[in-house]
This record gives structure tokens, sequence and C-alpha cells, in this order.
């Protein structure tokens, strides 16, 4: 087994995987409140994470959304490179980053695009628009060079944000972001960017795998066109998508301490490393509280943390795990659970985020040959 593992490993470096390492930084959250501005911020912004699912606009993505990430990796635009961190974000589908072009308060924190130092870039006359729960980014369409890892994408359409909303988001710890799901849909009709790199023969498989480590820093990574054995010896599960928009799967059921607590007939779930916490119904958020002994809030004792049960999600027929230590959050000396409601129902049911509290507990595989998700069990 091990010399398997070896020889897997060795073909894992040879062939067309691409490997960015994510690092795990300070939330908005955290800048927010450490510049006392959280309070006021969230008064003026009711956060509503559905926002950024099946708007009725062209593209609506809520930067409250990304209040609590904290995994970011690093690309470059241009030639020479310009270096931006962003977010690498499967529930949303556009690339874009601040621009020079940007007088907005939150820009002038950030690392700006100039095309005017990029010998490639390609300006149009094409505009780009994304609502926000809190006001909007607007900006011009261009195409130029992007290197992700050491894949170069040559001519990749990307927007350069004009405004970016709310002064708060001068305190963010990402310059822009970077979508992957399915260019259905991307705003302005843009290609996104892992769209072209299997276009291009880019990456050695049309597949892309994430780890989020628990550590607090370094481990975390976007592995693109390959699957890593070392992470994987537990066995892939695959889950077929039931929408090719978002990573979006259907769920049979979440039970606590066998019983089905929420979604007892099937519902709809995005699998989505854009999103820090879990998202589901505002009726299922109700039971999974009282099942836990939670507050209204989602406060929970920090004795009771060796005494609560695992989650368990029923997904294609299995059993998908998360433990105590991965759903609840210390803070301050208190303890809360990692869960948010949110009502966006679908003609297929109501829906879930599985946001980064699920998936660090899972090596993600997100399959676009088979358009198909893929978990293996960390444990």
């Amino acid at each position: 087994m091990k010399l398997l593992l070896l020889f897997s490993l060795v073909a894992l470096a040879q062939c067309l995987v691409h490997r960015i390492p994510l690092r795990k930084g300070k939330t908005l959250r955290q800048s927010l409140r450490e510049h006392g501005l959280l309070e006021r911020y969230l008064k003026q912004h009711p956060y509503n994470p559905a926002a950024k699912y099946f708007s009725s606009s062209t593209s609506a993505e809520p930067m409250e959304n990304y209040m609590d990430n904290s995994y970011y990796g690093t690309i470059s635009i241009g030639t020479p490179p310009q270096e931006f961190t962003v977010i690498f974000d499967t529930g949303s589908a556009n690339l874009w980053v601040p621009s020079v072009y940007c007088n907005s308060l939150a820009c002038s924190n950030h690392k700006r695009f100039n095309p005017a130092e990029s010998s490639t870039f390609i300006s149009t006359n094409d505009s780009v628009y994304i609502a926000y729960g809190t006001g909007s980014m607007s900006g011009v369409l261009g195409y130029d060079t992007v290197t992700v890892a050491d894949i170069e994408v040559y001519n990749q359409i990307f927007g350069l944000s004009e405004t970016e909303p709310g002064d708060d988001f001068y305190y963010s710890p990402f310059d822009g972001i970077l979508g992957l799901a399915y260019p259905s849909i991307a705003s302005a009709g843009a290609t996104p960017v892992f769209d072209n790199m299997m276009r291009e023969g880019l990456v050695a498989r049309d597949l892309f795998s994430v780890y989020l480590s628990k550590d607090e820093k370094s481990g975390s990574f976007v592995l693109f066109g390959a699957i890593d054995p070392y992470y994987v010896t537990n066995g892939i599960t695959w889950i077929p998508l039931s929408a090719e928009t978002y990573w979006q799967i259907t769920l049979d059921r979440v039970s606590i301490n066998g019983e089905a607590t929420a979604c007892p007939y099937s519902c709809q779930a995005i699998v989505d490393t854009g999103t820090s916490l879990l998202a589901m119904p505002n009726n299922d958020l109700t039971k999974v509280f009282s099942a836990l002994g939670a507050t209204s809030s989602g406060e929970i004792s920090c004795e009771a943390l060796d005494t609560l049960p695992d989650i368990v999600f029923y997904i294609n027929g299995a059993a998908f795990p998360v433990t105590p230590s991965a759903y609840v959050v210390k803070s301050n000396g208190a303890c809360s659970l990692a869960f948010e409601g949110m009502d966006v129902p679908t003609e297929s049911g109501e829906m879930w985020i599985l946001g980064d509290v699920f998936i660090r507990e899972y090596y993600v595989i997100f399959n676009r040959a088979k358009n198909m998700v893929g978990l293996s069990s960390l444990a």
C-alpha cells in the first residue's frame, strides 16, 4: 500500500497538476472588530447569506458572505505579473480584482491592477456589474494573462473594479475573488478561469480538489487537474450534481443522535468554499439548535463540547459526519455553533450551504468531466 502511494505521488508530481497553497489569515469580521467597526457594520448591513444564490439580478454576491472566510491564495495578472490575494470561491464564477480606475475607499487599501503596466492587457468596451448586499461592484472587462500556481492562462477575461461597496471593506484581507462555479452563473457571460484551463489543455484532468487544513496558518491548498492520493486513502464517494450552476447536490437528510432532525425528505445543498459556516433554512436551524441544547442565537456551553453528538449528513446514501470540534466556534471564552439561517426555496427543495465547516472534514473533489462532487473522509 505504501509503495503504491509512493508511485502515485511520483506520478502526481510529473503530470499536469498544479497546487496553489492557501493561507489561513484574519477574517474581515476580526478586522472590523479590532477597529471598533463591527457593531456599526452589522447594524447597517444585516447579514443575508441567501442573497448570494439564485438572485434575480445578473449576478448577486453579498460581500458579507466573505465576513468569516479566512482561506486565501495568491494569483498574478499581466506581464510582468501583478500579484493579488483572492478567495477561491466555488460559489461564484467571475474573476475580478481592484483596479487603478477605482477611487472607492475600499480599493485604496488593496493592490490595484494597472493595465498600463501590462504589455499583454487587452481592453474592451464591456462593463461588468455585480450586485452586493451592501452596494455594488462595477467596472470594466479586460483580457490578460492570469497565472494560478504555475498555470498561465492567456487572454483570460476578468473584471477590473471601478467602484466597490462599503468603506468598511477597506479592512478586508483579500483583494478580489476567483470564481470556480459553472459559466452559466457568470456575470456578463465571462468565461471562468478553470473553463479556460480545461479548454486549453492546461490541466491533466477536468477537475480540481480542495483541502482545508485545521492548522491555524498553513497546509491548505487547491489542486488543479488532479486528486492527491495522500488524502483519499479512505476512498472517494462520488455524488452527482443536481444542477450545473453552483456545485449543487441533493441532501437525503441531516441526523443528530440517529434522528432525522432536519431536511427529513431531502433538500438541496451547495458545496461552497467561499462561505465559512453551515447555512440552512431557518426552520431547520431552530430544530438543530434545539437538538444540540443551544440558545436561539446559537450560543452553547463550552463545557458541553465533549458530550455533543456528531451532525450526520446523508448524501447519495452515504453518511458524512461533522464533529463538534468542527461546528463549535470558541471566541473570547464563549462558544457558539457555526451555523446560520437562510431561506432559499428552489424547485427541487430548500437550500443548504456546506461551507468551510463541512469542507474541513473532507478532501473535496470538484469534477467537471463527470459533473460530480467527490468526498473523502480525513478522519
